[in-house]
C-alpha cells in the first residue's frame, strides 16, 4: 500500500450514513465507499438511495439501503441490529438527518420548533446514544461524525430554530468527544457552509444568495463532493486518530469573513 493508502484506506470498515439518501450525505457516503468502506444508506427514500448505490457500484464499491429514521431509540437499535446481522459490525456513523424552515422568528410555532429540534438535535442524541453504547460494549474505536451547519456558528436570519438545533449538535459532539476519548471513540462535527442542499433551497432567494456570495471569499457555493475529503479524514482511524471534539468547517471561507 502507498503512504496515502495507509493513512486513508477504509477497506474492511462499515459505515452507517443516516440521511445518506440526501444530496450532501449521499456524496459523503460515495466518498467513504470509494475509500473502501461498505456503506449503509439509511433514510426513507429508496429511489434516492438507489441513485447513490448505482454510483458506488460503478466504482466497485459496496453498500446497501436500509429504511429507517431517528424518531425513536427503538428504530435506531433496529438499524444497528440489521447492519450487524448483514455486515458483521459497524465502525463509522454519520449523523446527517435534518430539516430546515424559513419561518421568521415571531411566527415560529412551538409545534414547528419541536419538530425541527427533535429531528436535528434529539435524533442525533438518540443515534449517538445507541451507536455509542454499541461501540463501548464492543470496545470498538469508532468514529462518529455529526453533521453541523455554518448557521450553528454564525447567526443567520430566518433559520433561527435550525441554527439553534445545529449549535446544540456542535456542543453535543464536544461533550461526547470528551466523554469517550479514552475509549478511542472519536466524535467530530463536519460543518458545511452553503451547498446546494434541499434545506438551503427552502430559504435562499436571489437577494440572499448575493449576500452569501459577497461574504464568501471563494465567491461560490460548495459542491457536494467537496465534503468527501473532510469526511474520509474524520472517518479514518489512522489519519484522524487524534482528531476528536473538532468542528471541521468546509465553507469556502464564509465563517472567517463573518467574524
Amino acid at each position: 500500500m502507498s503512504y496515502l493508502d495507509t493513512l486513508f484506506d477504509l477497506k474492511g470498515k462499515v459505515a452507517v450514513v443516516i440521511g445518506g439518501t440526501g444530496e450532501l450525505c449521499g456524496h459523503m457516503a460515495i466518498g467513504l465507499a470509494k475509500a473502501g468502506a461498505e456503506v449503509i444508506l439509511v433514510g426513507r427514500n429508496e429511489e434516492k438511495a438507489n441513485e447513490k448505490l448505482a454510483i458506488i457500484a460503478d466504482t466497485d464499491g459496496s453498500g446497501y439501503f436500509l429504511k429507517g429514521d431517528v424518531s425513536t431509540r427503538e428504530s435506531i437499535d433496529t438499524i444497528i441490529a440489521d447492519v450487524i446481522a448483514k455486515s458483521g459490525g459497524i465502525d463509522i456513523l454519520i449523523n446527517g438527518a435534518g430539516v430546515n424552515s424559513p419561518t421568521p422568528f415571531l411566527e415560529i410555532t412551538e409545534v414547528e420548533i419541536a419538530r425541527i429540534m427533535d429531528i436535528n438535535f434529539t435524533g442525533t442524541v438518540r443515534a449517538c446514544q445507541s451507536f455509542g453504547d454499541y461501540f463501548l460494549k464492543e470496545k470498538k474505536a469508532g468514529s462518529i461524525i455529526n453533521l453541523g451547519s455554518i448557521s450553528g456558528l454564525t447567526p443567520l436570519s430566518r433559520v433561527f430554530t435550525y441554527s439553534a438545533s445545529k449549535a446544540a449538535v456542535h456542543n453535543l459532539s464536544k461533550n461526547l468527544a470528551r466523554e469517550w476519548a479514552e475509549q478511542g471513540i472519536r466524535v467530530n462535527t463536519l460543518v458545511p457552509g452553503f451547498f446546494p442542499a434541499e434545506q438551503n433551497r427552502k430559504v435562499l432567494n436571489e437577494s440572499r444568495v448575493s449576500q452569501i456570495l459577497g461574504k464568501t471569499p471563494a465567491n461560490r457555493f460548495g459542491a457536494p463532493d467537496e465534503l468527501i475529503g473532510a469526511t474520509v479524514l474524520l472517518a479514518s482511524e489512522n489519519a484522524g486518530r487524534f482528531i476528536t471534539g473538532h468542528e471541521l468547517v468546509v465553507d469556502g471561507g464564509f465563517n472567517s469573513m463573518s467574524i
